[in-house]
Protein backbone atom coordinates (compact mmCIF):
# COMPACT_ATOMS: atom_id res chain seq x y z
CA UNK A 1 0.00 0.00 0.00
CA UNK A 2 1.27 3.27 -0.98
CA UNK A 3 0.99 6.58 1.25
CA UNK A 4 0.75 10.02 -0.02
CA UNK A 5 3.60 12.39 0.15
CA UNK A 6 7.35 12.34 0.01
CA UNK A 7 9.56 9.78 1.55
CA UNK A 8 10.15 10.98 4.95
CA UNK A 9 14.07 9.81 5.04
CA UNK A 10 15.99 9.57 8.32
CA UNK A 11 18.55 7.32 9.65
CA UNK A 12 17.12 4.29 7.98
CA UNK A 13 17.58 6.69 4.62
CA UNK A 14 20.85 7.49 5.49
CA UNK A 15 22.06 3.82 6.03
CA UNK A 16 20.44 2.44 3.22
CA UNK A 17 21.19 5.45 0.93
CA UNK A 18 24.56 5.17 2.47
CA UNK A 19 25.26 1.45 1.02
CA UNK A 20 24.44 2.64 -2.51
CA UNK A 21 26.93 5.21 -2.50
CA UNK A 22 29.37 2.98 -0.54
CA UNK A 23 28.82 0.81 -4.05
CA UNK A 24 29.35 3.89 -6.26
CA UNK A 25 32.56 4.65 -4.45
CA UNK A 26 34.33 1.18 -5.32
CA UNK A 27 32.77 1.64 -8.66
CA UNK A 28 35.35 5.03 -8.88
CA UNK A 29 38.21 2.92 -7.47
CA UNK A 30 37.67 0.60 -10.22
CA UNK A 31 36.97 2.82 -12.61
CA UNK A 32 39.88 5.23 -12.03
CA UNK A 33 42.58 2.80 -10.97
CA UNK A 34 44.15 2.78 -14.71
CA UNK A 35 44.72 6.50 -14.09
CA UNK A 36 47.66 5.92 -11.68
CA UNK A 37 48.39 2.83 -13.81
CA UNK A 38 49.06 4.07 -17.15
CA UNK A 39 52.63 4.06 -17.20
CA UNK A 40 53.02 0.55 -15.87
CA UNK A 41 50.18 -0.83 -18.30
CA UNK A 42 51.98 0.91 -21.06
CA UNK A 43 55.20 -1.00 -20.26
CA UNK A 44 53.22 -4.62 -19.44
CA UNK A 45 51.35 -4.79 -22.83
CA UNK A 46 53.76 -3.03 -24.44
CA UNK A 47 51.92 -0.68 -26.07
CA UNK A 48 51.78 3.49 -27.35
CA UNK A 49 49.68 6.01 -26.89
CA UNK A 50 46.84 5.24 -29.31
CA UNK A 51 46.13 2.22 -27.53
CA UNK A 52 46.49 3.03 -24.12
CA UNK A 53 44.09 5.50 -24.61
CA UNK A 54 42.01 2.64 -26.39
CA UNK A 55 41.40 1.54 -22.34
CA UNK A 56 39.69 4.29 -21.15
CA UNK A 57 38.25 5.19 -24.30
CA UNK A 58 36.25 1.89 -24.57
CA UNK A 59 35.43 1.86 -21.24
CA UNK A 60 33.89 5.31 -21.26
CA UNK A 61 32.34 4.23 -24.64
CA UNK A 62 30.53 1.15 -22.84
CA UNK A 63 29.83 3.84 -20.08
CA UNK A 64 27.83 6.45 -21.92
CA UNK A 65 26.24 3.77 -24.43
CA UNK A 66 24.67 1.83 -21.24
CA UNK A 67 23.31 5.13 -19.27
CA UNK A 68 19.54 5.23 -21.14
CA UNK A 69 19.45 1.89 -21.16
CA UNK A 70 20.45 1.18 -17.58
CA UNK A 71 18.44 4.18 -16.65
CA UNK A 72 15.24 2.42 -18.30
CA UNK A 73 16.48 -0.58 -16.69
CA UNK A 74 16.61 1.40 -12.99
CA UNK A 75 12.96 2.59 -13.63
CA UNK A 76 11.57 -0.77 -14.52
CA UNK A 77 13.78 -3.06 -12.45
CA UNK A 78 14.54 -1.14 -9.37
CA UNK A 79 18.00 -0.41 -7.55
CA UNK A 80 18.53 -3.49 -5.86
CA UNK A 81 18.73 -5.79 -9.05
CA UNK A 82 20.11 -3.16 -11.12
CA UNK A 83 22.88 -2.56 -8.61
CA UNK A 84 23.60 -6.38 -8.32
CA UNK A 85 24.26 -7.05 -11.72
CA UNK A 86 26.69 -4.21 -11.65
CA UNK A 87 28.64 -4.91 -8.97
CA UNK A 88 28.94 -8.22 -10.30
CA UNK A 89 30.34 -7.46 -13.37
CA UNK A 90 32.74 -4.47 -12.47
CA UNK A 91 34.13 -6.85 -9.65
CA UNK A 92 34.88 -9.30 -12.52
CA UNK A 93 35.92 -7.20 -14.50
CA UNK A 94 38.53 -6.24 -12.68
CA UNK A 95 39.63 -9.28 -11.57
CA UNK A 96 40.06 -10.56 -15.14
CA UNK A 97 42.22 -7.11 -15.33
CA UNK A 98 44.50 -8.16 -12.23
CA UNK A 99 45.23 -11.40 -14.52
CA UNK A 100 45.57 -10.04 -17.77
CA UNK A 101 49.08 -10.52 -19.71
CA UNK A 102 47.86 -10.01 -23.29
CA UNK A 103 46.47 -6.66 -24.60
CA UNK A 104 43.31 -8.34 -26.02
CA UNK A 105 41.83 -10.18 -22.80
CA UNK A 106 43.25 -6.35 -20.82
CA UNK A 107 40.89 -4.38 -23.26
CA UNK A 108 38.28 -6.99 -22.45
CA UNK A 109 38.40 -6.81 -19.10
CA UNK A 110 38.00 -2.71 -19.14
CA UNK A 111 35.05 -3.55 -21.12
CA UNK A 112 32.99 -5.73 -18.82
CA UNK A 113 34.45 -3.41 -15.63
CA UNK A 114 32.45 -0.31 -17.82
CA UNK A 115 29.49 -2.18 -18.15
CA UNK A 116 29.22 -2.46 -14.57
CA UNK A 117 30.37 1.09 -13.48
CA UNK A 118 27.22 2.19 -16.03
CA UNK A 119 25.02 0.51 -13.45
CA UNK A 120 25.86 2.75 -10.34
CA UNK A 121 25.73 6.10 -10.45
CA UNK A 122 22.30 6.50 -11.71
CA UNK A 123 20.88 3.59 -9.71
CA UNK A 124 21.92 5.62 -6.60
CA UNK A 125 20.50 9.31 -8.17
CA UNK A 126 17.09 6.99 -8.26
CA UNK A 127 17.99 5.49 -4.67
CA UNK A 128 18.34 9.09 -2.82
CA UNK A 129 15.37 10.28 -5.04
CA UNK A 130 12.90 6.91 -3.49
CA UNK A 131 14.12 7.64 -0.16
CA UNK A 132 14.42 11.47 0.80
CA UNK A 133 12.18 14.38 -0.16
CA UNK A 134 12.40 16.64 -3.29
CA UNK A 135 14.27 19.39 -1.86
CA UNK A 136 17.25 17.30 -0.25
CA UNK A 137 17.66 16.69 -4.13
CA UNK A 138 20.57 18.91 -4.85
CA UNK A 139 22.22 17.99 -1.69
CA UNK A 140 22.00 14.08 -2.58
CA UNK A 141 23.16 14.50 -6.06
CA UNK A 142 26.61 16.47 -4.71
CA UNK A 143 26.78 13.90 -1.58
CA UNK A 144 26.73 11.24 -4.24
CA UNK A 145 29.44 12.69 -6.77
CA UNK A 146 31.76 12.99 -2.78
CA UNK A 147 31.46 9.51 -2.52
CA UNK A 148 32.64 9.02 -6.48
CA UNK A 149 35.46 11.27 -4.64
CA UNK A 150 36.33 9.52 -2.66
CA UNK A 151 37.12 6.89 -4.63
CA UNK A 152 38.88 8.98 -6.95
CA UNK A 153 41.10 10.02 -3.68
CA UNK A 154 41.71 6.29 -2.91
CA UNK A 155 43.08 5.56 -6.29
CA UNK A 156 45.27 8.86 -6.65
CA UNK A 157 46.82 8.38 -3.27
CA UNK A 158 46.61 4.66 -1.87
CA UNK A 159 46.49 2.84 -5.18
CA UNK A 160 49.64 4.53 -6.53
CA UNK A 161 51.23 3.29 -3.81
CA UNK A 162 49.95 -0.02 -3.58
CA UNK A 163 50.92 -0.77 -7.32
CA UNK A 164 54.88 0.10 -6.59
CA UNK A 165 55.09 -1.85 -3.64
CA UNK A 166 52.55 -4.94 -4.09
CA UNK A 167 52.87 -4.85 -8.24
CA UNK A 168 50.02 -5.12 -10.83
CA UNK A 169 48.30 -8.70 -9.93
CA UNK A 170 48.17 -7.72 -6.11
CA UNK A 171 46.46 -4.43 -6.42
CA UNK A 172 43.99 -4.79 -8.90
CA UNK A 173 42.92 -8.40 -7.19
CA UNK A 174 42.68 -6.30 -4.17
CA UNK A 175 40.42 -3.89 -5.48
CA UNK A 176 38.05 -6.74 -7.12
CA UNK A 177 37.65 -8.58 -2.97
CA UNK A 178 36.22 -5.11 -1.89
CA UNK A 179 33.98 -5.34 -4.48
CA UNK A 180 32.70 -8.87 -3.27
CA UNK A 181 32.42 -6.93 -0.16
CA UNK A 182 29.88 -4.48 -1.51
CA UNK A 183 27.80 -7.07 -3.10
CA UNK A 184 26.93 -8.36 0.15
CA UNK A 185 25.69 -5.09 1.64
CA UNK A 186 23.74 -4.50 -1.14
CA UNK A 187 22.01 -8.55 -1.20
CA UNK A 188 21.65 -8.28 2.73
CA UNK A 189 20.88 -4.30 3.68
CA UNK A 190 19.73 -2.58 0.47
CA UNK A 191 16.34 -1.50 -0.24
CA UNK A 192 14.26 0.26 -3.40
CA UNK A 193 11.91 2.34 -0.61
CA UNK A 194 10.93 3.00 2.52
CA UNK A 195 8.09 0.52 3.81
CA UNK A 196 4.46 2.39 2.70
CA UNK A 197 6.25 4.38 -0.23
CA UNK A 198 6.22 1.80 -3.17
CA UNK A 199 5.90 3.50 -6.22
CA UNK A 200 2.73 3.18 -8.42
CA UNK A 201 2.70 0.18 -10.44
CA UNK A 202 3.77 1.42 -14.39
CA UNK A 203 2.58 -0.40 -17.82
CA UNK A 204 5.91 -1.78 -19.11
CA UNK A 205 4.50 -2.17 -22.82
CA UNK A 206 7.83 -3.69 -24.56
CA UNK A 207 9.51 -1.41 -26.95
CA UNK A 208 6.34 1.04 -26.78
CA UNK A 209 7.26 1.37 -22.97
CA UNK A 210 11.00 1.99 -23.68
CA UNK A 211 10.44 4.43 -26.28
CA UNK A 212 7.82 6.91 -24.63
CA UNK A 213 10.27 7.01 -21.55
CA UNK A 214 13.12 8.12 -23.91
CA UNK A 215 11.13 10.60 -25.53
CA UNK A 216 9.78 11.97 -23.22
CA UNK A 217 12.58 12.50 -21.57
CA UNK A 218 14.48 13.86 -24.34
CA UNK A 219 11.77 16.57 -25.10
CA UNK A 220 11.89 18.07 -21.88
CA UNK A 221 14.46 21.30 -22.07
CA UNK A 222 15.78 20.68 -18.61
CA UNK A 223 17.12 17.20 -19.62
CA UNK A 224 18.80 18.86 -22.71
CA UNK A 225 20.06 21.36 -20.80
CA UNK A 226 21.22 18.70 -18.01
CA UNK A 227 22.71 17.01 -20.46
CA UNK A 228 24.61 19.63 -22.24
CA UNK A 229 25.78 20.82 -18.78
CA UNK A 230 27.30 17.45 -17.77
CA UNK A 231 29.11 17.55 -21.35
CA UNK A 232 30.62 21.15 -20.68
CA UNK A 233 31.91 20.28 -17.35
CA UNK A 234 32.92 16.75 -16.24
CA UNK A 235 35.15 15.74 -19.09
CA UNK A 236 38.22 18.09 -18.77
CA UNK A 237 38.90 16.73 -14.98
CA UNK A 238 37.35 13.10 -15.93
CA UNK A 239 40.52 12.54 -18.74
CA UNK A 240 42.95 14.42 -16.64
CA UNK A 241 42.14 12.37 -13.53
CA UNK A 242 41.07 9.03 -15.92
CA UNK A 243 44.28 8.35 -18.13
CA UNK A 244 46.38 11.56 -19.16
CA UNK A 245 46.85 13.60 -16.52
CA UNK A 246 49.66 11.75 -14.98
CA UNK A 247 51.62 10.80 -18.04
CA UNK A 248 51.74 14.92 -18.95
CA UNK A 249 52.83 15.67 -15.59
CA UNK A 250 55.39 13.26 -14.98
CA UNK A 251 56.51 12.94 -19.03
CA UNK A 252 55.72 16.49 -20.24
CA UNK A 253 56.32 18.64 -16.85
CA UNK A 254 59.27 16.79 -15.51
CA UNK A 255 57.74 15.63 -12.60
CA UNK A 256 58.22 13.08 -10.18
CA UNK A 257 55.70 10.38 -9.39
CA UNK A 258 55.03 11.31 -6.12
CA UNK A 259 54.71 14.97 -6.74
CA UNK A 260 52.69 14.27 -10.28
CA UNK A 261 50.18 11.81 -7.97
CA UNK A 262 49.96 14.71 -5.32
CA UNK A 263 48.70 17.45 -7.71
CA UNK A 264 46.53 14.29 -8.78
CA UNK A 265 44.74 14.32 -5.05
CA UNK A 266 44.86 18.16 -5.07
CA UNK A 267 42.10 17.66 -8.07
CA UNK A 268 40.16 15.18 -6.28
CA UNK A 269 40.64 17.49 -2.91
CA UNK A 270 39.24 20.31 -4.86
CA UNK A 271 36.37 18.32 -5.98
CA UNK A 272 35.26 17.44 -2.84
CA UNK A 273 35.18 21.40 -1.34
CA UNK A 274 33.69 23.06 -3.86
CA UNK A 275 31.01 19.60 -3.63
CA UNK A 276 30.21 20.56 -0.15
CA UNK A 277 29.94 24.56 -1.29
CA UNK A 278 27.91 24.26 -4.67
CA UNK A 279 25.37 21.53 -2.83
CA UNK A 280 25.17 24.41 -0.12
CA UNK A 281 24.51 27.32 -2.16
CA UNK A 282 21.83 25.37 -4.46
CA UNK A 283 20.07 24.05 -1.90
CA UNK A 284 19.57 27.82 -0.49
CA UNK A 285 19.78 29.37 -4.20
CA UNK A 286 18.08 27.31 -6.49
CA UNK A 287 19.03 30.07 -8.84
CA UNK A 288 22.83 29.68 -8.74
CA UNK A 289 23.42 26.63 -10.50
CA UNK A 290 24.00 28.72 -14.09
CA UNK A 291 26.20 31.06 -12.74
CA UNK A 292 27.75 28.27 -10.83
CA UNK A 293 28.24 26.16 -14.34
CA UNK A 294 29.19 28.89 -16.14
CA UNK A 295 32.15 30.25 -13.61
CA UNK A 296 32.98 26.48 -13.25
CA UNK A 297 33.29 25.95 -17.09
CA UNK A 298 35.37 29.60 -17.59
CA UNK A 299 37.66 28.71 -15.28
CA UNK A 300 38.78 25.92 -16.24
CA UNK A 301 39.27 27.43 -20.02
CA UNK A 302 40.71 30.14 -18.69
CA UNK A 303 43.07 27.66 -16.77
CA UNK A 304 43.71 25.64 -19.71
CA UNK A 305 44.31 28.49 -21.89
CA UNK A 306 47.29 30.01 -19.35
CA UNK A 307 49.11 26.00 -18.87
CA UNK A 308 48.96 25.74 -22.51
CA UNK A 309 50.32 29.25 -24.15
CA UNK A 310 52.59 30.01 -21.15
CA UNK A 311 56.22 30.31 -23.00
CA UNK A 312 58.84 27.37 -22.10
CA UNK A 313 58.81 24.32 -21.11
CA UNK A 314 57.88 23.68 -17.79
CA UNK A 315 54.82 25.96 -16.22
CA UNK A 316 55.43 27.30 -12.76
CA UNK A 317 54.19 25.05 -10.33
CA UNK A 318 51.17 27.54 -8.87
CA UNK A 319 50.22 27.33 -12.51
CA UNK A 320 49.36 24.00 -12.48
CA UNK A 321 47.81 24.54 -8.45
CA UNK A 322 45.36 26.36 -10.12
CA UNK A 323 44.68 24.40 -13.02
CA UNK A 324 44.19 21.31 -10.39
CA UNK A 325 41.61 23.83 -8.27
CA UNK A 326 39.60 24.72 -11.59
CA UNK A 327 39.21 20.79 -12.79
CA UNK A 328 38.27 20.39 -9.37
CA UNK A 329 35.31 22.62 -9.39
CA UNK A 330 34.18 21.05 -12.61
CA UNK A 331 33.28 17.18 -11.16
CA UNK A 332 30.53 18.87 -9.04
CA UNK A 333 29.71 21.55 -11.32
CA UNK A 334 28.40 18.31 -14.12
CA UNK A 335 26.58 17.09 -10.61
CA UNK A 336 24.35 20.42 -11.40
CA UNK A 337 23.19 18.59 -14.81
CA UNK A 338 20.78 16.26 -12.73
CA UNK A 339 19.04 19.17 -10.67
CA UNK A 340 18.29 20.95 -14.12
CA UNK A 341 16.66 17.24 -15.12
CA UNK A 342 14.60 16.56 -11.78
CA UNK A 343 12.26 19.16 -12.23
CA UNK A 344 11.55 18.32 -15.54
CA UNK A 345 10.31 14.60 -15.39
CA UNK A 346 8.50 12.76 -12.94
CA UNK A 347 9.75 10.09 -10.61
CA UNK A 348 9.05 7.43 -12.97
CA UNK A 349 10.67 8.68 -15.25
CA UNK A 350 14.02 10.28 -13.56
CA UNK A 351 16.47 7.14 -14.09
CA UNK A 352 16.14 7.38 -18.18
CA UNK A 353 16.32 11.00 -17.61
CA UNK A 354 19.07 10.49 -15.66
CA UNK A 355 20.85 8.50 -17.97
CA UNK A 356 20.76 11.04 -20.82
CA UNK A 357 22.19 13.40 -18.49
CA UNK A 358 24.97 11.19 -17.94
CA UNK A 359 25.52 9.63 -21.26
CA UNK A 360 26.80 13.94 -21.97
CA UNK A 361 29.92 13.81 -20.10
CA UNK A 362 31.22 10.38 -20.65
CA UNK A 363 31.11 11.20 -24.56
CA UNK A 364 32.90 14.17 -24.41
CA UNK A 365 35.58 12.13 -22.04
CA UNK A 366 35.45 9.42 -24.95
CA UNK A 367 36.03 11.89 -27.23
CA UNK A 368 38.75 13.86 -25.60
CA UNK A 369 40.66 10.40 -24.44
CA UNK A 370 40.78 9.45 -28.09
CA UNK A 371 41.70 12.98 -29.60
CA UNK A 372 44.48 12.99 -26.92
CA UNK A 373 45.82 9.83 -27.96
CA UNK A 374 46.00 10.79 -31.56
CA UNK A 375 47.51 13.89 -31.36
CA UNK A 376 50.39 12.78 -29.10
CA UNK A 377 51.23 10.14 -31.70
CA UNK A 378 50.49 12.49 -34.67
CA UNK A 379 52.91 15.15 -32.97
CA UNK A 380 55.61 13.22 -31.34
CA UNK A 381 54.05 13.63 -27.67
CA UNK A 382 53.26 17.44 -27.67
CA UNK A 383 50.89 17.78 -24.74
CA UNK A 384 50.52 21.60 -25.85
CA UNK A 385 48.41 20.71 -28.96
CA UNK A 386 46.70 17.41 -27.72
CA UNK A 387 45.44 19.10 -24.69
CA UNK A 388 44.22 22.12 -27.11
CA UNK A 389 41.36 19.54 -28.16
CA UNK A 390 39.74 20.65 -24.73
CA UNK A 391 38.52 23.84 -26.08
CA UNK A 392 37.19 22.75 -29.13
CA UNK A 393 34.27 20.54 -26.83
CA UNK A 394 34.03 23.22 -24.34
CA UNK A 395 33.02 25.80 -27.14
CA UNK A 396 30.54 23.60 -28.62
CA UNK A 397 28.86 22.31 -24.95
CA UNK A 398 28.23 25.95 -23.80
CA UNK A 399 26.89 27.26 -26.91
CA UNK A 400 24.29 24.57 -26.69
CA UNK A 401 23.95 25.55 -22.54
CA UNK A 402 23.23 28.99 -23.44
CA UNK A 403 20.69 27.95 -26.22
CA UNK A 404 18.95 26.21 -24.05
CA UNK A 405 18.76 27.62 -20.93
CA UNK A 406 16.05 30.28 -21.38
CA UNK A 407 13.47 27.90 -22.22
CA UNK A 408 14.65 25.44 -19.65
CA UNK A 409 14.36 28.17 -16.89
CA UNK A 410 10.80 29.23 -17.82
CA UNK A 411 9.17 25.68 -18.14
CA UNK A 412 11.13 24.93 -14.67
CA UNK A 413 9.51 27.75 -13.04
CA UNK A 414 5.72 27.44 -14.28
CA UNK A 415 5.90 24.06 -13.38
CA UNK A 416 6.88 24.97 -9.61
CA UNK A 417 4.24 27.64 -9.54
CA UNK A 418 1.43 24.75 -10.93
CA UNK A 419 2.91 22.60 -8.30
CA UNK A 420 2.32 25.16 -5.51
CA UNK A 421 -1.10 26.37 -5.95
CA UNK A 422 -1.85 22.12 -6.12
CA UNK A 423 -0.19 21.56 -3.02
CA UNK A 424 -2.69 24.49 -1.16
CA UNK A 425 -5.54 24.01 -3.23
CA UNK A 426 -6.13 20.01 -4.00
CA UNK A 427 -6.36 17.95 -0.60
CA UNK A 428 -4.32 14.48 0.13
Amino acid sequence: MSMNGEPPGGRKAATVWGIGTLVYMVAVVHRTSLGVAGIDAAERFHIGASALSTFSILQVLVYAGLQIPVGLMVDRLGTKKVLTIGIVLFTAGQLAFALSHSYGMALTARAVLGCGDAMTFVSVLRLGSRWFPARRGPMIAQAAALFGVAGNLISTVALSRILHSAGWTATFTGTAIVGAFVLVLVLLFLKDHPDGYEPAPAEHAGFGYVRHQIVSAWREPGTRLGMWVHFTTQFSGMVFLLLWGLPYLVEDQGMSRGAAGSMLTLVVLANMVFGTLFGQLIARHHGARMPITLTAIGASTVAWAAVLSWPGGHVPLWMLICLCVALGACGPASMIGFDFARPANPPERFGTASGIVNVGGFTASMITLLAIGVLLDATGDNYRIAWCSVFVLQAIGTFQILRLRGRATRLEKDRIAVSRVESVHVPV
